[in-house]
């Protein structure tokens, strides 16, 4: 698969050209892979999936951000944000390791 951006239909392709599922049932993995990873964001605020990476969901402050165009500056309000960091395997698989 080589591609710039992944939707859940690539996911999906790349798994019905392996497995040989139907389309249909591996639109279905897709979504209910990434409703999982929401849901344990939401209950937890961490998901973490062996040999791939760690999803963690992270708070952060309020601050006085400025307006690129008109130089206002204005506040950003205290938000959550979703990180994620790969796993070594991954790193290492990517030669950054």
């Amino acid at each position: 698969m080589k591609y710039k951006n992944i939707s859940r239909e690539n996911i999906a392709n790349s798994i019905n050209s392996e497995f040989g599922f139907s389309k249909k049932e591996c639109l279905e993995i897709v979504n209910d892979i990434i409703e999982t990873i929401i849901e344990g964001l939401q209950n937890n605020g961490i998901v973490k999936i062996h040999n791939f990476g760690t999803f963690k969901l992270k708070r952060k402050k309020s601050r006085i951000g400025r307006n690129p165009k008109t130089k206002e500056e204005v506040v950003i309000n205290d938000r959550y944000v979703v990180t994620f960091k790969a796993s070594k395997n991954i790193l290492k698989s990517l030669n950054i390791l």
